[in-house]
């Protein structure tokens, strides 16, 4: 009967392992920018592709809302929100966008193939920008009212019922 004793303690400090292990990890791992509800910051890109403008925080402080969307050609979840980015410019949304760490010959062929839903495209080959913003990754997409103010901040790629959603965000952002 004593000998089991023994363990006791060691069975309790296994316990209390197991619960102070499970209460360490984040419930909640999405790195949000801090920058919504504050100005863009300053910057200017060259166009990142031939034939379609560059961009810069004054494109975004005309009085219109625009969406802001980071994205790659090298991204698979970029790929699968190009319909929907689609479905938002169809909507009426004016999408501007910055293409992170990509060649234009890339960026050209992915938006051929999927086609472009953007009205200027900036190119962030070091993802100065992206970093700015405090986008933690591709593909994000930011509201931006028409005063260069950020609104709102979808992480992740767009999916169907992300589109009702980002559409009320541009709406209420006039």
């Amino acid at each position: 009967m004593k000998r089991w004793l023994l363990w006791v303690p060691l069975a309790a400090f296994g316990v209390l392992v197991i619960v102070v292990a499970l209460n360490l990890r984040p419930t909640d791992t999405t790195v949000r920018s801090r920058l919504v509800g504050k100005p863009l910051p300053a910057f200017t890109l060259v166009a990142s592709v031939p034939g379609k403008p560059g961009l810069s925080d004054a494109a975004f402080r005309d009085g219109k809302p625009k969406l802001l969307n980071v994205f790659a050609s090298w991204c698979v979840p970029c790929l699968a929100e190009a319909p929907k980015l689609l479905r938002l410019k169809e909507a009426g949304a004016d999408i501007r966008a910055v293409a992170i760490r990509d060649r234009s010959t890339d960026v050209q062929r992915f938006l051929a193939e999927n086609g472009d839903p953007y009205a200027a495209i900036g190119d962030d080959p070091t993802s100065q920008v992206q970093l700015a913003l405090g986008s933690s990754g591709v593909p994000e997409t930011f509201v931006i009212d028409g005063k260069g103010i950020i609104r709102a901040q979808h992480i992740g790629d767009i999916r169907d019922s992300d589109v009702p959603e980002l559409l009320r965000a541009l709406e209420a952002a006039r």
